[in-house]
């Protein structure tokens, strides 16, 4: 479970939500049928540009995809890093959206990892961990 204060939480999703609009996923699957997939589709949807981070795709939702957040960092300035990968994949994601210069990274539920988390915070990006994006895009939406 996440160390964060939700007051820190809330702070930090409304301003990805606000200020964010191009966001690399990692783990992006080109099956429908995945989690990964219709939230991504969904932020297309709502105007976001959706950068695909998968080494076994060439597309994904009409996107070029790439084999890492370096290469795709070579191509695009990416405001924020979504990952849809397990826990203990984290670290390496949050150590590359620190040298890319994103501005927060996004860990979707049920995915937590205080350590890299921390890591991500004293680099300067926001942090959301546990939350699904499109979910959260929604609630501010109706909230705004």
């Amino acid at each position: 479970m996440p160390t964060d204060s939700p007051e820190a939480t809330l702070a930090d999703m409304a301003h990805i939500l606000d200020h964010c609009r191009t966001v690399a996923v990692v783990g992006l699957s080109p099956k429908p049928h995945r989690d990964s997939y219709a939230v991504s589709r969904y932020m297309q949807a709502q105007g976001w540009h959706v950068i695909p981070i998968n080494p076994n795709a060439s597309r994904i939702l009409g996107e070029t995809c790439y084999p890492s957040l370096q290469e795709a960092a070579r191509h695009h300035r990416i405001d924020l890093v979504n990952v849809f990968r397990n826990s203990a994949d984290v670290p390496p994601v949050v150590e590359d959206a620190i040298a890319i210069g994103a501005q927060a990274v996004w860990l979707q539920m049920g995915i937590f990892h205080n350590a890299a988390a921390q890591q991500a915070r004293q680099a300067g990006l926001r942090v959301v961990q546990g939350k699904c994006l499109m979910v959260e895009h929604r609630r501010h939406a109706l909230a705004g």
